[in-house]
């Protein structure tokens, strides 16, 4: 049995067994995650999702959090100044073990679901919830008196000199 699951922007086709490099998860090593966004099931029957297949799950264990290897940009530009520029690269990546193809009722399996590292939904659960800060009073305003009390500015003193030239 083979399934094709989406993770990080991108699409693996798994078997059981199987161990893939993907883009970094919020899970440490040692636990178990599922992977819910199933395109396409396949074995005895070829089950193909529009554009998921409904209770469908892929569940994986992870073995660790790795870096990919470097990838080195580099620039040269030669004309008139001579200017060059390196800038390397290593992606964060989580190396996982498939265990287990569900074709069915993965959304009632009690497993984790697999998260990337870097989205917002994992930030606010991780989080308790923060109470909001109590609204500031306002600053009074100022009255139609106040404005009449402050000195006006006095002329420029260039202005001045140059008049009586």
């Amino acid at each position: 049995m083979f399934a094709v699951l989406k993770t990080g922007g991108k699409q693996y086709r798994v078997q059981a067994g199987d161990v893939l490099r993907v883009e970094r998860l919020a899970a440490e090593a040692g636990e178990k995650v599922q992977f819910n966004e199933v395109l396409m099931v396949g074995g005895d029957s070829l089950v193909v999702g529009a554009p998921l297949v409904a209770g469908a799950g892929v569940q994986a264990e992870v073995i660790d959090q790795i870096k990919g290897e470097k990838v080195i940009h580099y620039v040269k530009r030669r004309r008139k100044h001579s200017s060059q520029r390196t800038k390397g690269h290593r992606q964060q990546l989580t190396l996982l073990r498939v265990t287990d193809i569900l074709a069915e009722g993965a959304d009632k399996s009690g497993v984790k679901a697999a998260i990337g590292s870097g989205t917002k939904v994992e930030v606010a659960e991780s989080q308790p919830a923060a109470k909001k800060p109590a609204a500031k009073k306002a600053a009074p305003k100022a009255e139609a008196g106040d404005a009449a009390e402050k000195p006006k500015r006095a002329p420029r003193k260039k202005a001045a000199a140059k008049a009586e030239e």
